[in-house]
């Protein structure tokens, strides 16, 4: 088979032929239609996140077929579609996973770090990490759900509830999570890179009250705000936003250093948290969700050989929405 592969920190992605994987016990084969890019897998090549199981096939948001079963899969049958997202296998044993915090397992895998992802034209998942996607979605659709949705959608229960939501950082997660937002009944506004006029565009073509860069000032005092950004700085500057008892989420799986600011913005039962991971019951409560809410993902799609310009125009912000690639018709 064929596969982008990450042989050393830093370097691009090679085109390479790999041996096709067969699946294990437990296991099924996919062959790979589309996968989602998302910044993590520039936290990866960059060596931001510790100790990839290199040489590595990156790629977390995968869209494929079951091609082949291993010994011992009953839930799922050759020829189905699947997802499988960034949690890869679980250990079902720690003290996370038997209080149904999977999540935050003490050893588990994860897709297109620990274990191989989607950038190739076969992959083996766990069938128990693997979920089927609604039908109203095509393969480069349903993708950017499988991380930056998943991930948004749980970031925005951890957000509590009330009316008025801030999103900092407008990109693959924001673009999908404010639509379930207004689904729920959030009012939002949207933060951007100072400047990012497409990004503020996109934002109210989807329903954002405001847009502005995020050195601006909206009009309204926030009950929480989802930081999506890797930009620690975000941090004080969203707290400073977010009214008594509001809650700040942090939803990246990496962030810059968070400067030091003054408690008085802090207090008054104000909150800030992290999002880690995610769990099965996530996409198997969010991917029916989507559905009904009609959500719509603005994709800009590649071929498969062109996977490193798709990373390369994610790092340089040349273009707002989701990118996926496209590996089989």
């Amino acid at each position: 088979m064929r596969a982008m592969l990450l042989r050393a920190l830093g370097r691009p992605l090679e085109l390479a032929e790999m041996q096709d994987p067969e699946p294990a016990a437990g296991e099924v084969r996919l062959r790979v239609k589309a996968c989602g890019v998302c910044r993590t897998d520039l936290h990866v090549l960059d060596g931001e996140l510790a100790n990839p199981a290199l040489p590595l096939v990156l790629g977390h948001q995968i869209v494929g077929v079951v091609d082949r079963v291993g010994a011992n899969v009953t839930e799922l049958a050759v020829g189905q579609r699947v997802g499988v997202p960034w949690l890869g296998r679980t250990c079902g044993v720690c003290r996370f996973c038997v209080t149904q915090r999977e999540n935050l397992c003490d050893a588990p895998t994860f897709t297109g770090y620990t274990r191989n992802g989607g950038y190739s034209e076969l992959t083996v998942a766990d069938a128990r990490f693997c979920f089927p996607l609604p039908e109203s979605f095509d393969d480069v659709q349903v993708a950017p759900l499988l991380c930056a949705g998943l991930i948004g959608y749980r970031a925005l229960r951890l957000a509590g509830d009330g009316e008025r939501l801030g999103l900092f950082g407008f990109g693959a997660a924001a673009h999908i999570v404010i639509q379930v937002a207004r689904h729920n009944g959030w009012r939002v506004r949207a933060f951007t890179r100072p400047g990012d006029q497409k990004a503020q565009a996109l934002a109210r073509r989807l329903g954002a009250e405001w847009a502005g860069g995020s050195d601006a000032e909206p009009e309204a005092e926030l009950d929480a705000a989802i930081i999506f950004a890797s930009a620690g700085e975000l941090v004080p500057a969203a707290l400073r936003h977010v009214t008594k008892g509001g809650v700040v989420v942090c939803a990246g799986i990496h962030m810059t250093d968070i400067p030091s600011f003054p408690y008085s913005i802090l207090w008054g039962e104000r909150v800030v948290r992290s999002v880690a991971n995610l769990t099965r019951s996530d996409a198997r409560e969010f991917l029916p969700l989507a559905e009904r809410a009609r959500i719509v993902t603005e994709v800009h799609e590649y071929p498969f050989e062109k996977t490193m310009d798709a990373l390369s125009d994610l790092r340089n912000g040349r273009f707002s929405g989701a990118a996926v690639v496209r590996v089989s018709g």
